[in-house]
């Protein structure tokens, strides 16, 4: 399992756990799956139904190649318009659920697709879908974050969101419009430090460690430089991510 460090707009690191081999392959899989039954449909009604065989007959070779390409068209578009529409997703990764997403913590735009879907030409389509196929899943197992050719090139990789990452896993808290700040001091605090205290304070909370908490009170207490507070270990250390997270996102 390969996790994927992401860096957000607000200085929170997030972990991402990258989507396995399995999983794009899966994906891969079912994205031709539909390729290929668009072709065969719409190449049955075009050509047996309104008769287009007979129709172009008589055009030139270079002729008929265009009118095959432009059937073929979206099938060649096929990735670079879905993950557009689709945030980052095929129809395949949804039914995966998997997904394209930038590593710098920024929302991918029709710009990382474009520049993910051209390199398909090189990592998966220069010698054939098969071998191609080959080359980048080899690329994506040897690279640190997943990558291929394309993801490395347009910053981006796929993971995936079976384990979804939410509020309780960052440094952010939820707070009230109305809520009021107890300990200004907390600005002394890096977000390193809060990350360590809540990640502490979740596990110690979660398996009833009171010592722990006595301890992670004390230490914050020493180094926000706090004199005296009236409430509970647990109610003190929640009362100070919150006063935390109030200041660093008004600053």
């Amino acid at each position: 399992m390969v996790e994927l460090q992401i860096n957000t707009t607000q200085n929170v690191n997030i972990t991402f756990v990258a989507a396995s081999v399995g999983e794009r392959i899966l994906a891969y899989t079912i994205d031709w799956v539909i390729k290929i039954a668009y072709i065969v449909v719409a190449f049955q009604i075009v050509f047996n139904v309104f008769e287009w065989n007979d129709a172009i007959a008589d055009m030139d070779y270079w002729s008929q190649r265009a009118i095959y390409m432009c059937f073929l068209l979206p099938v060649m578009c096929y990735t670079l318009l879905f993950e557009s529409l689709l945030d980052g997703q095929t129809i395949g990764k949804r039914i995966i659920k998997i997904k394209v997403v930038k590593i710098d913590g920024y929302q991918a735009g029709i710009g990382d697709f474009f520049v993910r879907w051209i390199f398909r030409i090189v990592d998966l389509n220069l010698i054939g879908p098969i071998f191609g196929s080959v080359v980048a899943l080899i690329t994506v197992v040897l690279s640190k974050r997943s990558q291929r050719f394309g993801d490395m090139t347009a910053g981006t990789s796929v993971i995936t969101l079976k384990n979804k990452v939410n509020i309780s896993h960052t440094i952010l808290e939820e707070l009230d419009e109305a809520y009021t700040p107890k300990y200004p001091n907390v600005i002394k605090l890096s977000d390193n430090d809060a990350r360590i205290i809540k990640e502490t304070f979740v596990k110690a909370r979660a398996s009833k460690d009171y010592e722990t908490l006595i301890k992670l009170r004390k230490k914050i207490i020493e180094v926000v430089e706090i004199k005296d507070f009236n409430s509970s270990d647990i109610e003190f250390i929640d009362t100070i991510l919150k006063d935390y997270n109030y200041y660093t996102q008004r600053m």
